[in-house]
């Protein structure tokens, strides 16, 4: 299903993607890492789950923000869409990150590792799923 020449199953799949990614680097790898480096203790964390319903909106978005990049390009395939989540990461999630980083009186250099191996794997995997899809 197509919608103004978007692929509307290729971005929700994108969006699927996007958020395993973050449940991998969040939830599984690098939990008690992000856990320590964010100054939160494990029960603010906990009591913050209650914003959950909430997190899909954010893959959905980037899914929808990198078709709109990858198709604006015209350079379908997987290496373009690797290379248009790359420069998405790299151009306007990562700065953003960064604001947080500077500006912010916690969390230090292991935290922004975590955040920005989520953006670049983040827009590597959902620029690879719309760029490869047909």
């Amino acid at each position: 299903m197509r919608f103004q020449g978007h692929n509307v199953l290729a971005i929700l799949v994108a969006a699927i993607a996007i958020y395993a990614v973050g449940f991998v680097i969040y939830g599984l790898v690098f939990e008690q890492a992000w856990i320590a480096a964010s100054g939160y203790t494990r029960e603010e964390v906990e009591t913050g789950m209650s914003k959950m319903p909430f997190s899909p909106i954010m893959p959905i978005l980037i899914a929808i923000g990198l078709s709109l990049v990858i198709k604006w390009r015209n350079k379908p395939g997987l290496m373009s869409g690797v290379v248009t989540g790359l420069l998405m990461a790299a151009l306007f999630l990562f700065p953003e990150r960064l604001y947080a980083y500077v500006y912010s009186p916690v969390g230090g250099a292991t935290l922004l590792g975590i955040d920005t191996l989520h953006i670049f794997v983040t827009g590597v995997v959902g620029g690879g799923v719309l760029g490869a899809w047909k």
